[in-house]
């Protein structure tokens, strides 16, 4: 499957996402998306290194200038169970505005033709690390990495597509 681009629509889904009372709830991509201006961003695992020490807190430390630029959602996606993205989520105590949400068998990443396999490395079927800008469900911008690199994919390239 191609992987997504500008123009396309995300498609939906059903994951699994922690919300503010550390309840397990299950949250459709649209229903979050639909009708605002959104990131959904993926990483290959939680706790791996370039994940958690510069892809994620990249958009943590911008979160409050992206809102300020019109960004409704901030949405990181991982192949990962509910319970692995809730525990890698308190890990970053300064989050107030990225939602950790688990695609545990990866269905969503394959829906969204980003899947890469990292088997050698004993990680399984993961996602490569992307960002995406989508408006009302449409993709306005595709940062889509290849293998293990981290150039194009970090909040100061969301930044300047805004």
């Amino acid at each position: 499957m191609a992987p997504i681009a500008v123009g396309d629509s995300i498609p939906d889904g059903t994951l699994g996402w922690f919300d503010e009372d550390d309840k397990l709830q299950q949250v459709s991509i649209h229903a979050l998306a639909a009708g605002k201006k959104v990131i959904l961003f993926g990483v290959p695992g939680a706790f791996t290194p370039t994940c958690s020490m510069q892809h994620v807190p990249s958009f943590i430390q911008s979160a409050e200038e992206l809102k300020s630029k019109g960004v409704d959602e901030i949405l990181l996606v991982s192949v990962n169970d509910p319970f692995v993205m809730k525990a890698w989520a308190k890990t970053y105590p300064e989050n107030k505005h990225v939602k950790f949400i688990s695609d545990g068998s990866g269905i969503y990443t394959r829906a969204l033709g980003l899947e890469l396999d990292l088997s050698e490395k004993g990680l399984g079927i993961r996602s490569r690390r992307f960002a995406l800008l989508a408006d009302d469900l449409k993709v306005k911008v595709a940062n889509i990495e290849e293998g293990g690199a981290f150039t194009i994919s970090g909040a100061d390239e969301i930044l300047k597509a805004l």
